[in-house]
């Protein structure tokens, strides 16, 4: 900083700025050390204001408002910028004398943070029948905070040197006293227990900082953002914390025997309906088959029918030639030609009626394939196996949101558990019907023609 180097009035102009780090509010002087002048400020002198600060002017003079500058701020003060200056800066001297007055300079960064030491608290446990109250020693949390209206927060700490570890010192009884107070309700009210605090403290941490914003926004004019306790030891030496201990083991214990035996429950239900679903299918490829061949056997029977027929056939018509002793008997040759005719008719019929027969035993066995295997799926809801479901039973679940795109199917030949969104099979259910979708709309008429209504 420039600084009146001659008690003289024609001293360097001043570098009024803030090199401070650890601050919430500094008061700027020019000299090195409190004198009678370290409210004077020279008319033209420099003025350099940092984002993340303001600069506060505070005039001796009654009623007089305070100027507020906010950063990022660089230039010489004139009565341009400041027009209060016309009339303290001297003008009998053409404002080149000093004027006086007071200059703070507020952290204004949208994160200042100050470390609190807590030495115990103790926290109340609901998770059985009987309340037990836990201690727990060494809590250090962190408290996040910033300055959104510099005057609030001037009026509730004075216009004055203040450092963050003063302020830390400050906040330190108001913010130990709530965190034990609220932590423990915390904790009572959402049926948080002691043994799961490690997971649940990110929930914690925010509704505790909610808690407590308004209550540091009244009494210290800061905007509370956060406050994350981050460390802290549960005296598991306790008899409080080795009871509440032993307590949960044995419900860990019965529920981990509930699950296994929910586990093969499930299990046994699974390979039972895997069972019958095989069964079902060999009857119904055994079915099956047997209607296939049912059009062969059918033909071999009317074969040896037709084969036998026509023997005897032979056996009439060698009735004539004197075969069997006799001479030439022409009854008996007309009656083997009116046998053989009928016989012939009956044949031509069988035929007729066999190829009929097996030209629909071919279009059957082409147009009816074999059902395909019905494919069914276990599926986890809410942590349970439930199933099996086919696709089609699966689509109404999706669209009611009981199951979802990151529900985990089963189904038998896959070697693990997946999402529903990673079996091909079944990401088409994830898509809208297209029923619901509607059609693009129709063209609007060409101009000037008439639409009856």
């Amino acid at each position: 900083m420039g600084l009146f180097s001659s008690k003289k009035e024609g001293g360097l102009m001043d570098v009024i700025r803030c090199d401070r780090e650890d601050y919430l509010v500094w008061k700027w002087s020019p000299g090195d050390m409190p004198s009678k002048r370290e409210n004077a400020i020279r008319y033209g002198s420099r003025l350099r204001v940092q984002y993340g600060e303001a600069a506060v002017f505070v005039y001796d003079q009654k009623g007089g408002c305070p100027d507020i500058i906010k950063g990022s701020y660089d230039d010489i003060l004139k009565t341009a910028n400041f027009p209060i200056l016309a009339s303290i800066a001297g003008l009998a001297w053409g404002g080149n004398a000093p004027f006086q007055a007071e200059v703070y300079f507020i952290n204004l960064a949208g994160v200042i943070q100050v470390n609190i030491f807590i030495d115990s608290l103790s926290l109340a446990d609901k998770s059985f029948s009987n309340q037990t109250t836990i201690p727990v020693r060494d809590v250090k949390a962190t408290v996040t905070f910033a300055i959104s209206d510099c005057m609030e927060f001037l009026n509730k700490h004075r216009l004055r040197n203040l450092g963050l570890s003063e302020f830390r010192d400050k906040i330190k009884a108001t913010v130990t006293q709530e965190i034990k107070s609220r932590m423990s309700k915390i904790c009572a009210e959402n049926n948080i227990s002691v043994l799961h605090i490690d997971t649940k403290l990110g929930e914690i941490n925010d509704l505790l900082g909610s808690r407590l914003a308004s209550v540091i926004k009244d009494i210290y004019g800061v905007e509370l953002q956060r406050c994350d306790i981050f460390d802290y030891h549960i005296d598991k030496d306790s008899e409080e914390y080795k009871d509440l201990y032993r307590r949960a083991g044995e419900v860990s214990d019965t529920q981990v025997k509930n699950l296994k035996d929910t586990q093969r429950i499930n299990a046994e239900n699974m390979e039972e309906t895997l069972r019958v679903q095989r069964e079902e299918m060999q009857r119904a490829q055994k079915l099956q088959t047997e209607t296939n061949f049912m059009g062969a056997h059918a033909l071999n029977q009317q074969t040896d029918v037709m084969k036998t027929a026509a023997e005897s056939l032979g056996q009439m018509g060698s009735m004539g030639d004197g075969s069997l002793g006799g001479g030439m008997n022409p009854a008996g040759m007309m009656a083997g030609m009116m046998m053989g005719g009928a016989v012939g008719g009956q044949m031509a019929g069988m035929m007729n009626t066999m190829g009929q027969g097996m030209k629909q035993s071919v279009y059957n066995q082409t147009d009816t394939p074999p059902p395909p295997p019905v494919i069914q799926y276990m599926a986890l809801i809410n942590g349970q196996q439930s199933g099996p479901f086919n696709p089609e039973q699966l689509r109404p679940l999706i669209a009611g949101n009981v199951i979802g795109e990151n529900t985990y199917v089963w189904k038998q030949g896959m070697s693990n558990w997946e999402m529903i969104r990673n079996v091909g099979e079944l990401s088409s259910l994830l898509q809208p019907s297209p029923a619901n979708v509607p059609p693009p709309p129709p063209p609007p008429p060409p101009p000037g023609e008439i639409i009856n209504s």
